[in-house]
């Protein structure tokens, strides 16, 4: 299913954890999911690659309650409701990405650099709240937010 001029629904439900673990419910997610996910293509994902012109890759979209749980998502994780996609471009480090994304003017709730390994975006329809963090590892494993201040002008 189509969800943008360049993202699908398959894409967004692509789990390489849930077909290791035959997690078939992955693929088969709610209908407010799936309007999630529609949203967070139109408003976020399709902007940001028109903007960019080129492709970017969606490393883990919407994440079902088990594949969330084994690869130690939060409970609350906004990949759980379709809100969320983990995001890479090829060709530009993660902290140039991030700082892009944040730069482009694309509205979002999330947007989170984490472990520079992939750069979070979250899309909550008329509650985005812009919050912006780091997210590291620290000395005991743990990973930790750093809320960084974004000046709006």
């Amino acid at each position: 299913m189509q969800l943008s001029s360049n993202f699908t629904l398959e894409e967004l439900l692509h789990s390489t954890e849930a077909d290791a673990k035959g997690f078939t419910e992955q693929y088969s997610p709610a209908q407010d999911v799936v309007g999630n996910l529609n949203t967070l293509a139109q408003q976020v994902l399709q902007p940001l690659r028109d903007k960019l012109g080129k492709p970017l890759n969606i490393s883990s979209g919407y994440r079902c309650t088990r594949v969330n749980t084994a690869i130690g998502g939060v409970h609350n994780s906004q990949h759980l409701f379709g809100q969320a996609a983990d995001t890479e471009v090829p060709d530009m480090t993660i902290e140039d990405w991030f700082k892009w994304v944040l730069a482009s003017g694309i509205e979002f709730d999330q947007l989170i650099q984490e472990f520079d390994h992939w750069v979070h975006i979250s899309y909550n329809a008329g509650h985005n709240r812009h919050q912006v963090f780091r997210a590291v590892m620290n000395e005991q494993g743990h990973a930790v937010y750093i809320p960084l201040h974004v000046s709006n002008g």
